[in-house]
């Protein structure tokens, strides 16, 4: 119930809709059960002899009661009217009268059951808009390392296939609520035509109910497994479709289609494991519903044949007719709660993903920094992803306008080391300082605010050049932007695309180069114009002439920052004020290029190996 509640809280005016909901529903089975009523007169009509018609139309046109707002009394009114009528315009009158009657009252039930379902597809558009929201923006506000711990297959299925589940599950929801409101309408009619049988009926439900619960427990599981397997076949296509190139030229296209065939037979199994228990609930209720029926109708026929009986064939049939639609109410209902597993299972797989905390979060009070003015400083600073130490002790000041280079061997550190200065991640031990302030001080947006990443990788959308370039910056000029492309070395291609900076790139930049996405990239640092600047390896994966370009734009952007540079190619870090040597998460060396070679040590060594 938690679940299901929880799931209403994105309805926005939530109370109010239920309660329009309810208030439809109500009516709408109110005068559904209205026209079945009318089953009674129009078989006295049809069946009853003259003689015996013109006594009850004496009795009913001297017994109109007073008006109350109760069902009794139109009931009441009803009958007075059609006694009236037959009595004084004949049967044909009267039966057109029940038939309009029949008519009206159906047109009515229809529009309450239109309007109840316009209230339910807004509940569940709405659910749906908000629950993937709230999830994209919980997810966003997480911490890098969250997204190497997780699939990222796993996390786009939880946005599509287990919000599909819960927009079904909404549905179901207000299924189990309208539903019984039906029945219940539909046994309060039964009981005004005859309380025994009524009874009768009503032994049978807790049978039925307890039938479809021990079905519904065994969804639940089955629920669950097939979830995670929809979400490892998404995370395997997308590793796929991203791969295309390699499993191309590696010849892996069987090796990957094994994987699918093989997550998506599982998927099958489970899915039809789930449909065989989940169609069994309908024909369970309704078999048992036609078997109480079968009863019902042998006990009531004995009773109308007994000239005791005070139940006339017309009472009778009314019944039966009322009770045979309480079928398709009652076997919906039962799809309703088979349905909701497969939801909950979705709607818990999403509130993982919502109430995850971020391990890097604001302080209370946090501060908002307005600018860099002194130095980024680590203190005694040490770091692990798991158990194992990746830095251990940093000491290291950089003071404003100055460029330190990192290097070192792969696996060092260098990465981790830049990636506390945005507060990616959070030292064990130790503080990272900016300005003689730890970080973790600051407002985490307003820190970022003064930092420009480029990475290795050039992370672009499949939007146009100048949305790439202005990405996540408001009300930006297009002179700007043009201005940092040219800083970036980026314009002269730009111009020559079809369409220039409204290009559209493709996805991931697809449709450039290398060298033109890493200058993209750059143009976007240039854009923000951020005092203090991370280059991770931000020219080694390109080839020399692009590199040129690059480092050229990267020099460019340099310019009055302060600039923390992780290179593998060590000739493009030669002019940094000092250089790092990091081996193994500790600090071995530093100093400037012509003193390290002078020390003779591990710098050296690698400037000799590269030169191989």
């Amino acid at each position: 119930m938690k679940i299901y509640l929880r799931i209403l809280e994105y309805t926005p005016r939530a109370a109010t809709q239920f309660f329009k909901f309810l208030i439809f529903a109500i009516f709408a089975a109110v005068f559904n059960a209205g026209y079945l009523g009318l089953i009674k007169p129009l078989i006295d009509l049809l069946f009853t002899k003259k003689c015996e018609c013109a006594d009850q139309v004496a009795n009913h046109v001297a017994s109109l009661p007073a008006f109350s707002f109760s069902g009794s009394y139109f009931a009441a009114w009803f009958n007075f009217q059609f006694a009236h009528a037959l009595q004084t315009r004949g049967p044909s009158f009267a039966l057109l009268l029940v038939c309009a009657a029949i008519v009206i009252l159906v047109l009515i039930s229809n529009t309450f059951r239109y309007l109840e379902r316009l209230v339910a597809s807004r509940v569940r558009v709405d659910v749906v808009r908000n629950i993937r929201t709230a999830m994209f923006e919980n997810v966003t506000r997480l911490h890098i390392g969250f997204f190497s711990d997780q699939r990222k297959g796993d996390l786009i299925s939880r946005f599509t296939n287990d919000v599909s589940e819960v927009e079904s599950t909404v549905i179901s929801v207000f299924k189990a609520i309208k539903e019984p409101i039906t029945i219940t309408v539909f046994i309060i009619v039964l009981f005004t035509i005859s309380v025994k049988l009524t009874l009768i009926c009503l032994l049978v439900l807790p049978v039925i109910g307890g039938l479809i619960g021990a079905i519904v427990k065994q969804l639940k599981k089955k629920a669950v497994q097939s979830q995670e397997t929809m979400g490892r076949i998404v995370n395997t296509l997308d590793e796929a479709f991203s791969g295309m190139r390699v499993i191309n030229a590696f010849n892996a296209r069987n090796f990957i289609l094994g994987k699918i065939e093989d997550e998506t037979s599982y998927h099958r199994k489970i899915n039809f494991s789930i449909s065989r228990r989940n169609e069994l609930a309908s024909p369970v209720s309704e078999f048992l519903g036609v078997f109480v029926m079968a009863g019902v109708l042998f006990y009531g026929g004995i009773s109308v044949m007994s000239s005791s009986s005070e139940l006339t064939p017309s009472d009778f049939l009314t019944f039966l007719t009322v009770f045979a639609s309480m079928m398709q109410p009652a076997k919906t209902f039962s799809q309703g709660i088979t349905g909701l597993q497969k939801g909950i299972v979705s709607a818990e797989r999403i509130f993982s993903v919502i109430d995850t905390e971020s391990a890097i979060r604001n302080k209370p009070n946090a501060i908002k920094l307005e600018t860099f003015s002194k130095s980024i400083e680590f203190k005694d600073v040490s770091f692990s992803y798991e158990k194992e130490l990746v830095l251990r002790n940093i000491n290291l000041k950089i003071e404003k306008g100055k460029t330190i280079a990192l290097v070192g061997a792969s696996g060092g550190g260098k990465s981790t080391l830049a990636d506390l200065i945005p507060r990616f991640y959070d030292p064990q031990s130790g503080a990272v300082l900016l300005d003689d302030t730890p970080i973790t001080d600051y407002d985490i947006e307003s820190l970022r605010k003064v930092m420009g990443v480029v990475t290795q990788e050039s992370i672009l959308f499949n939007d146009s050049i100048f949305n790439n370039i202005a990405f996540g910056m408001k009300n930006v000029r297009e002179e700007d932007v043009i201005q940092a492309a040219k800083v970036a070395n980026a314009h002269d291609f730009i111009s020559q695309t079809e369409n220039g900076y409204q290009t559209f790139i493709g996805e991931r930049g697809s449709k450039l180069s290398g060298g033109q996405r890493q200058r993209l990239s750059i143009a976007r640092a240039v854009l923000k114009n951020p005092p203090i600047l991370i280059l991770d390896e931000a020219t080694s994966a390109l080839d020399s002439e692009s590199e040129k370009l690059v480092q050229d734009a990267l020099t460019n952007l340099m310019k009055n920052r302060t600039s923390v540079v992780i290179a593998h190619r060590l000739s493009t870090i030669q002019h940094a004020d000092e250089i790092v040597v990091i081996q193994q998460g500790e600090i071995v060396e530093r100093g400037t290029h012509d003193s390290l070679i002078r020390l003779d040590g591990v710098y050296k060594k690698l400037i000799q190996i590269q030169k191989l």
